[in-house]
């Protein structure tokens, strides 16, 4: 399964009926990028490349250990206004639940995608796990 289909399915998961899989993907796509544009590496890049408590959390969700959860607060400091009202429009909630669904799913999504080189494939290889690994240790 890709990345893609696998955040959709963490996101379709969460929202229950509350949404339907093309627009989970088309509000996926606003925030993490579409097809061969999906780049969740940028997304985490946003969160470890902080130097402060949300770094230490997105780094937890890379290791194989457990997963630190982050507050929609948090998230809030990271994503921009803008995307998480795009985000929350395309899937016809909120942008409290909005937030909320993505605090519970971006975790997961990062800690699925990290197992067995699936995040390595998505950065680029090689190059862009240096690029990644240089993020996680400014």
């Amino acid at each position: 399964m890709d990345l893609q289909s696998l955040a959709t399915k963490l996101l379709m998961k969460k929202l229950g009926n509350n949404s339907n899989s093309s627009s989970a993907e088309s509000a996926l796509g606003e925030l993490i990028g579409s097809g061969s544009n999906f780049n969740l590496a940028d997304m985490v890049g946003q969160f470890t490349g902080r130097g402060d408590d949300i770094a230490a959390k997105a780094k937890s969700w890379l290791g194989d250990g457990a997963n630190e959860s982050i507050s929609t607060d948090q998230l809030k400091e990271v994503l921009s206004a803008e995307k998480l009202e795009a985000f929350a429009n395309k899937l016809g909630i909120g942008q409290d639940e909005a937030s909320s669904t993505l605090s519970d799913v971006l975790p997961q999504l990062v800690d699925k995608a990290s197992k067995g080189g699936t995040l390595l494939d998505s950065i680029g290889g090689g190059g862009g796990l240096l690029k990644l690994v240089s993020k996680l240790f400014k």
